[in-house]
């Protein structure tokens, strides 16, 4: 499961010490030296985490309180970076989960991140879309419309529907579940985006019985997704003159 953070920095030493960190744990990292583009990037996608310097980058603290009012990323860890300008209480009433002061001490942000990790890595699940191809019905009022859902994760799902049922707002999807024994999934979602080509729901609520057999389809998911990554990471270092 690849986790992906966003520093927002210009300060070189900051960058040297939270790449070392970060990269330790298989954390890839996204840098941007201003606060318009990351609150651009983060009001576009979820992203695992953020790191806020909040005093050595004009903007720094609007940034971090901009990121808690996203829908993708009102949940993600912050690690607010102060430089004796901004106070603890500010940080964290603006939405830090950490706050490091600099020079920012290897050892307590692995400290830190030790703690976080669990949590973006739930948070990652959330948001994560699967790949896949299912069949699906989906009702609005009283029309009723089918189509393909081509990818999924915890929280949602996009699709491509079929037919002329001019779906909005909330609606009730159906689907059987992928290698399961008559098992149906139910769920209300509610429209947020659609494009041309598909549209995209999120959860509202997922009947009971249907909870626990679609996590453990998601699981499964996962899963064939690791072991494809480990197999193509295997692949690449052997080489192809390695392997008869």
């Amino acid at each position: 499961m690849d986790l992906t953070c966003l520093l927002l920095t210009s300060d070189a030493v900051l960058l040297n010490t939270v790449r070392a960190a970060f990269s330790a744990v298989g954390i890839g990292l996204e840098v941007r030296a201003d606060a318009a583009s990351a609150i651009e990037l983060a009001g576009r996608r979820h992203i695992d985490g953020f790191l806020i310097d909040c005093d050595d980058v004009r903007g720094g603290t609007g940034a971090l309180a901009s990121i808690r009012t996203s829908r993708s990323n009102k949940l993600s860890i912050v690690f607010a970076i102060l430089n004796g300008k901004t106070s603890v209480s500010s940080a964290i009433e603006a939405g830090a989960n950490f706050v490091v002061g600099k020079p920012v001490l290897d050892t307590l942000l692995r400290s830190h991140l030790d703690t976080a990790l669990p949590r973006m890595e739930r948070e990652h699940r959330r948001y994560f879309r699967h790949k896949v191809d299912v069949s699906i019905k989906i009702s609005c009022s009283t029309e009723t419309a089918v189509g393909k859902i081509v990818n999924v994760s915890e929280g949602g799902m996009a699709l491509t529907h079929f037919g002329p049922a001019a779906l909005e707002g909330i609606v009730t999807i159906q689907f059987d579940l992928p290698g399961t024994t008559a098992q149906v999934f139910r769920a209300k979602a509610e429209l947020v985006w659609r494009d041309a080509f598909a549209i995209g729901l999120r959860f509202l609520r997922i009947e009971n019985d249907c909870r626990l057999p679609f996590e453990a389809w998601l699981k499964s998911l996962e899963a064939q997704l690791q072991f494809r990554q480990s197999v193509e990471l295997s692949n690449a270092t052997l080489g192809p003159g390695s392997r008869s």
